[in-house]
């Protein structure tokens, strides 16, 4: 069977080993990137396709005329299109629960970091100010403790289950914003409040939720002045789901206090990114690294090959299907 990895190298740094996919696909073609006519050229007698952020539309769909099952080494499948997968008889199966516990030190590193003014003091050392200072300590950026306070959370799936149970080791009271999607049923015994009542109550709101018609641009000059001005916002999810100028605007306003973002609407982002002009004040923005623990992205190459594996054998797991309208 023909198969292609069309862009490793959103994966490994060189530090992963490729050996379970090549156990079930020994064949398989790897290569580190690949622009939009590599695709269409390295896809056309293909029967499997392992991407990242690959865009599979329509024309890749009526292109790739072999092609069987498309395994994305992601949750999240915004990057192709489900409906032409389906009308084209392609299997797409995602993976899941692959990075929980990468995603959750990142969240709880973000909180802690904002919570301490670890990056002021930190740039505080760097302009001398300590040393130049009359006391044994500096008291410039305020220090809030956790414990007490409320961890909002937006999207009640794996990841966001993590993060509240680990918040919930540092003494935060967890609220669990009702689902934006209507027909979808909570499994779990977890108590849903309304999304305005987690905006004005929550000290921290970290977001977990599918980018959808429902949630894009929830975070919007509306929402920001809905909440605490101590507040701070975690986005590890995506990027669409918050207005940036909208975000600006409320860290130089001080209507929240910070936020840290782990990703944007555009990655990588240009050099005219709203986000990328200047520094601002207790707001970190990282490079989409909140997944990328090494055991987490071995881990997902690793169930790539589960769901090849399965699919060979007639069973696929993790199937992907186009949402209802």
């Amino acid at each position: 069977m023909h198969a292609v990895f069309l862009d490793y190298k959103t994966v490994d740094a060189g530090d992963l080993d490729l050996g379970s996919i090549k156990a079930i696909l020994p064949g398989i073609e790897v290569y580190p990137y690949s622009s939009e006519a590599e695709v269409l050229n390295r896809i056309k007698d293909t029967q499997v396709a392992i991407a990242n952020k690959i865009e599979f539309d329509s024309k890749v769909f009526a292109h790739a005329k072999n092609l069987e099952l498309v395994c994305v080494t992601a949750t999240g499948t915004n990057n192709i299109d489900l409906s032409s997968a389906e009308k084209s008889g392609v299997t797409v199966c995602n993976i899941r629960d692959y990075c929980t516990e990468s995603v959750m030190q990142h969240v709880l590193l973000s909180i802690l970091s904002l919570s301490h003014s670890y990056s002021n003091y930190m740039n505080s050392i760097q302009r001398g100010e300590w040393q130049d200072g009359s006391g044994f300590s500096l008291l410039d950026h305020p220090i809030k403790e956790l414990s007490g306070k409320k961890l909002g959370i937006v999207g009640f799936g794996v990841l966001g289950k993590g993060v509240a149970k680990a918040a919930s080791a540092l003494g935060m009271d967890i609220l669990v914003s009702e689902s934006f999607d209507p027909d979808k049923e909570s499994k779990d015994s977890m108590k849903r409040v309304g999304f305005d009542e987690l905006l004005s109550a929550s000290d921290v709101i970290s977001l977990h939720c599918p980018l959808t018609k429902e949630t894009a641009g929830i975070f919007n000059d509306d929402t920001f002045d809905k909440m605490k001005s101590s507040a701070i916002l975690i986005n590890t999810a995506r990027g669409g789901l918050i207005n940036d100028q909208a975000l600006i605007k409320a860290i130089k306003n001080k209507s929240i206090a910070g936020a840290a973002i782990d990703v944007l609407d555009q990655e990588p982002p240009g050099s005219d990114h709203p986000l990328m002009q200047k520094e601002y004040k207790n707001l970190i923005i990282t490079p989409h690294i909140a997944w990328a623990a090494r055991e987490a992205r071995q881990r997902a190459l690793d169930r790539i090959a589960d769901n090849v594996e399965a699919f060979l054998k007639g069973k696929p797991i993790n199937v992907v299907k186009p949402r209802a309208l």
